[in-house]
């Protein structure tokens, strides 16, 4: 059998209300790739009574290896704050020999941004969001490495979708994907 396209790995990274998921979903409807949210597997890890701490990005690491293995774009959807979880990702593409495409998603206008994260709502059953005050306070360290940043303040959905996409297939190739 003819694997069709090669695996890589997109990261999708940035603080809680700047619509990491929104996006990271539309590029995984688009690129037909699996999707891996951190969210959903921390609150599982919460419901059935288990410390979440690092598990959470281990777990999503374990799982973006298998899928990998498998032949498949794996998009992980996470806040991706420290250098720790960002080399985890890298480490996981370079053991499977898949490219990585590391995606920073910001909204660069504060009241937009607060607007968000005070308005949405939970998805996740079970999911505490965190208040504006948790993510203005929150521990984020500056990226080390060339990666796209999209500002959802100053961008639509499409548009920002569309960038992601470009930007993916320039990375890893078009004819990859």
């Amino acid at each position: 059998m003819t694997r069709l396209r090669q695996p890589a790995l997109i990261v999708f990274g940035g603080l809680p209300g700047t619509g990491k998921t929104t996006l990271s979903r539309e590029l995984a409807v688009r690129l037909a790739a699996t999707h891996l949210r951190i969210d959903a597997i921390e609150q599982a890890l919460r419901d059935s009574g288990l410390a979440v701490g690092a598990a959470g990005y281990v777990i999503a690491n374990a799982l973006a290896a298998e899928n990998l293995k498998l032949g498949h774009l794996v998009i992980a959807d996470c806040v991706n704050p420290v250098m720790a979880s960002r080399a985890g990702w890298r480490q996981t593409a370079l053991q499977n020999s898949a490219p990585i495409v590391e995606i920073e998603v910001v909204c660069s206008d504060p009241a937009t941004h607060q607007r968000r994260v005070e308005g949405r709502s939970a998805d996740i059953s079970s999911h505490k969001l965190p208040s504006w005050d948790d993510v203005v306070n929150r521990h984020y360290e500056s990226w080390d490495r060339e990666h796209l940043v999209l500002d959802t303040a100053r961008g639509s959905l499409e548009d920002l979708a569309a960038r992601a996409e470009a930007y993916t297939r320039e990375t890893i190739g078009s004819r990859a994907l």
